[in-house]
């Protein structure tokens, strides 16, 4: 059940109202354009939704067994470094400094190459959290592509009046008003895209994820900025009707 106004948190996405968004939108396209390729695109990009709210609440979780992992790993490691450094014999005359030095270089190696497999281990979750993520966006990219490929022989001129066809031009299907819906729907998936992509940056303050993120809102924009032209076109040739 979904929650109530005064439930809700206004400052943040809810994947549940995304995701139901979608579901509206998938109908809406089904009564237009019933058994259309672009309804199948809808009915994926759908799915992504409902993998994207398992997704980022999966990030957003903590993991305590790995983190438990980690910390009896590194733990491990402290005692044994630890044991090291009291089985350690120190030369005690200065006919040895040459020892001394030698022994003292390899320890600072030695701390350097711990403190690398600390930092690494430490980091761990966050760098699956950040896999996962970039993993998820790349697949909303290549969707946006796809919706674009949709609208990308929508021209407005075509159903114009007096518009003269050749041999290879695309075919099309209905008036301006119904291209125009086209054109719309197209609009919405890809703005629906970026509400998506926006999912994973809401609870992740990874640099790398967050960069992700507004390279894919940007492109969602500019392709639906295109779409919006043509329906701009359109516009004069529209007749009312009912919605």
């Amino acid at each position: 059940m979904s929650k109530t106004a005064t439930e809700r948190n206004f400052r943040q996405l809810d994947a549940r109202e995304v995701v139901a968004t979608l579901e509206l939108l998938v109908r809406r396209i089904q009564e237009r354009f019933p058994d259309s390729s672009l309804q199948r695109v809808c009915l994926e990009l759908l799915a992504m939704g409902r993998e994207a709210h398992r997704r980022a609440a999966w990030i957003r979780r903590p993991h305590w067994a790995l983190r438990g992992l980690v910390a009896g790993v590194i733990l491990g490691i402290l005692a044994a470094l630890l044991q090291a450094v009291r089985a350690l014999e120190l030369p005690e005359t200065a006919s040895t400094l040459a020892e001394f030095a030698q022994i003292a270089d390899a320890g600072l190696n030695s701390l350097v190459y711990i403190g690398a497999a600390l930092l690494f281990l430490v980091t761990v979750e966050g760098r699956i959290k950040r896999g996962r993520a970039q993993a998820a966006l790349h697949e909303l990219r290549a969707m946006a592509h796809v919706v674009d490929m949709h609208q990308l022989h929508k021209d407005p001129y075509r159903v114009l009046p007096g518009a003269a066809r050749t041999p290879s031009s695309p075919e099309v299907a209905g008036d301006a008003f119904l291209m125009s819906r086209y054109l719309d729907y197209c609009s919405e998936m890809l703005a629906l895209i970026g509400k998506l992509a926006a999912l994973y940056a809401q609870d992740c303050r990874d640099p790398a994820v967050l960069a992700s993120v507004d390279e894919l809102e940007s492109l969602t924009a500019d392709l639906s900025r295109k779409i919006w032209q043509k329906i701009a076109l359109l516009a004069p040739s529209l007749q009312p009707r009912h919605p």
